[in-house]
């Protein structure tokens, strides 16, 4: 046997308190960063070492599948085996398997792990449109009902004072639907939710059933506590009965997915519920420095109603930083090339690509910055989201546009560059392009995705005056192979959901403008809502070790209108002044680069790399160029990883005009460094070198 290796030393004050607390009721109020995990830990390690409870005997309950495996890893390592860690619905699974029997007889039962089609079929069935985006919002409402244990007969007088994605009674006869068809005489489906409504339900009616489960386990750990539902609250309810052993930890500052039907007013009511409870308040935030906690306590500070009731004082405890940055810019490609700039200065100074992060309100607005850090040559993968050319909603685009390309009479005569995107705008009408952006939730992101193609083609236009649409996909094309998720590690792109529960060292946290933090149906939803999108705010800021930024443009395009106003979030924080700026991030000093045709300043890394503008001539030869293209794709293809990150084609073309004969001669065009020559140098030399020979010839 294993003896158990607990140090409570390795806990700071706070935390010992709360992990040597009585058996009972104890409510962790734990700050981000505070060191949560390894608190409850060292809890559960204690009660069993000290001889509290048996391991097979404690319940640990968390959200994600990677949660209970850290926290069934920690344990492991302190000689601690027999807890069950798991999600409440991996938990429910287990016990339904066991007691359904008991509960149903010969009938089985079988997961329902999509639920998308019975749910369009419903829809049809009453004449609804079943297109994906409005499936996609009906299911997510049905899925809030059944958390929020709301049935089909309730859901119409539950939801008077709630936007719904269809008439409420339209919703309310889809779930009805739905629910029959869940219903066979050979086998039961049950979705997720059904999971915990059978298990709350056979603990509630069967008295032999919830004494074996009650015998079974008597300790119970909740992590996250703030985001549980009333339904899995239910399901809790249920395997306590009468007894009190449960510890919860959590953050109502961070309570930012009651869209779910997730509620803090568990864990805000847990001192009410259990009077005799001990409460202990983890504030030392050991992720962060002074200057990210103050910014995240300056935020919260803020906000209003209950849920601030819990206002915990962050105190960083790292060593002092960098002041957070904040900055305006005047449209979103100037502000997505001034942080992919930032980045490559924090690359520049050691800190790893995997230690970046760059996070959004939604995960549409990622193309910008997915451009701009692809056009700069830095490695990125997207989380909690598609990368934009694999959206559905794109692929569906640009097969439209495909088949329209195949037809004679494809290209309107007139509707060509500066004008291409007017031809792709009217293309993407039939298929979700709206002039005003929708209310659903999947819908609106669809938008967001599609109108966001019409502005890359509207900027591809106006850089290329005859581009036909011919010309437009073959660009779109090679955008989508540049851009393909790399499988290396790199600069995450995420959205500030997908974030929860990660840290990096630098995060940028952008496109910070009123309608989008927070968001338009947030605002019109009203208070609640608007307070909910503050806290998301913070926990955007909380990800953040060292290096905090914060920038929004005014404008959606180049040269477009300023309408756009920073977040309201800011206007404690910064001067009213800032709201819109032209702050760039800091460079080297050097003489602006300029052209070596014409002597036109150059603005754009592509157009530093040649020397010139992407307008002015090139005396290069074009089977260079592409006998270039090939030797990179090899290079590519041999080391598993995109072309760009090999050598960008701005590269190449230098690289193709200026016929490098020695290193000194590589490392002196802009864009390969010390490092891609000692890689690359020998074998790119050799390639350049057959053009020299024939010369000579």
């Amino acid at each position: 046997m294993v003896t158990p290796v607990i140090n409570l030393g390795d806990l700071d004050a706070d935390q010992q308190q709360a992990a040597t607390a009585p058996r009972g009721p104890v409510a962790i109020l734990a700050g981000a960063g505070t060191g949560k995990t390894r608190t409850i830990t060292y809890r559960i390690a204690h009660l069993i070492d000290q001889g509290f409870v048996g391991g097979n005997r404690v319940m640990a309950v968390t959200f994600t599948k990677r949660a209970a495996g850290e926290m069934a890893h920690r344990l492991r390592l302190m000689g601690i085996g027999g807890v069950q860690a798991r999600t409440f619905h991996a938990a429910a699974m287990r016990q339904l398997a066991y007691f359904w029997p008991q509960v149903a007889g010969n009938l089985s039962w079988q997961l329902l792990d999509n639920k998308f089609p019975l749910v369009g079929r419903a829809a049809r069935s009453l004449g609804i449109d079943s297109s994906v985006e409005n499936v996609r919002d009906i299911l997510s409402e049905i899925e809030w009902a059944k958390s929020r244990l709301i049935s089909p007969e309730q859901y119409v007088a539950e939801t008077a004072h709630r936007n719904t994605p269809q008439p409420a009674p339209i919703v309310a006869q889809i779930y009805q639907r739905y629910e029959d068809a869940k219903i066979n005489p050979d086998v039961m489906l049950l979705d997720f939710d059904d999971l915990l409504l059978h298990v709350a339900g056979a603990i509630e009616n069967s008295t032999a059933i919830a004494e074996e489960f009650r015998a079974q386990y008597c300790t119970f750990v909740v992590d996250e506590y703030q985001d549980v539902t009333p339904l899995q609250q239910r399901v809790l309810s249920a395997w306590l009965g009468n007894r009190d052993d449960i510890t919860v930890v959590g953050d109502a500052n961070q309570t930012i997915y009651s869209f779910t039907g997730a509620s803090p007013e568990f864990l805000l009511d847990f001192s009410r519920t259990y009077p005799h409870a001990t409460v202990v308040k983890l504030q030392r935030d050991y992720r962060s420095t002074p200057q990210i906690t103050d910014l995240a306590n300056t935020i919260i500070s803020q906000a209003t109603g209950r849920v601030s009731g819990t206002k915990l004082q962050l105190r960083g405890m790292l060593p002092a930083g960098p002041a957070p940055v904040f900055a305006g810019y005047d449209d979103e490609p100037a502000e997505a090339r001034a942080v992919a700039e930032r980045i490559k200065n924090l690359i520049e100074q050691g800190i790893p690509p995997a230690e970046i992060a760059v996070l959004y309100r939604i995960n549409a607005q990622s193309a910008p910055f997915e451009q701009a850090l692809a056009d700069a040559g830095i490695v990125y993968q997207v989380r909690g989201g598609e990368e934009f050319f694999k959206r559905p909603e794109i692929r569906q685009a640009i097969s439209t546009l495909i088949r329209l390309s195949q037809r004679e009479e494809h290209q309107p005569p007139d509707l060509i560059g500066p004008r291409i995107h007017e031809l792709v705008e009217a293309v993407l009408v039939p298929i979700g392009l709206t002039p005003q952006e929708p209310e659903g939730a999947q819908a609106r992101e669809r938008w967001q995705s599609l109108q966001a193609l019409v502005e890359l083609s509207k900027e591809l236009g106006k850089a290329t005056p005859d581009l036909n649409l011919i010309g437009l996909l073959h660009q779109l094309h090679q955008r989508d192979t540049n851009k393909h998720p790399p499988t290396m590690q790199g600069v995450t792109l995420a959205s500030l959901h997908a974030a929860k529960g990660l840290e990096w060292d630098a995060v940028f946290l952008v496109g910070l403008t009123d309608g989008s933090l927070p968001i338009t149906h947030a605002i019109k939803a009203g208070v609640a809502a608007i307070e909910e999108e503050r806290r998301l705010f913070y926990v955007g800021v909380t990800r953040a070790r060292k290096h905090l930024f914060h920038s929004w443009s005014a404008a959606r395009q180049e040269g477009g209108r300023h309408s756009r106003k920073r977040t309201r979030f800011l206007d404690d924080i910064i001067p009213e002044t800032n709201k819109i700026t032209t702050a760039k991030p800091a460079k080297r000093h050097r003489r602006p680069a300029r052209c070596k045709v014409c002597g036109s300043p150059l603005v754009d890394t592509p157009e530093r790399i040649l020397g010139r503008c992407n307008n002015c001539p090139s005396d290069a030869d074009p089977q260079i160029f592409e006998t270039l293209r090939v030797w990179r794709a090899g290079v590519a293809k041999t080391n598993n990883i995109p072309a760009y990150i090999v050598f960008s084609d701005a590269t190449l073309q230098a690289i193709a005009e200026a016929l490098p004969t020695n290193t000194a001669e590589l490392l002196k065009i802009n864009g390969i460094g010390q490092v891609k020559v000692e890689r690359y140098g020998q074998d790119l030399l050799e390639t350049v070198a057959q053009f020299l020979d024939d010369d000579e010839e």
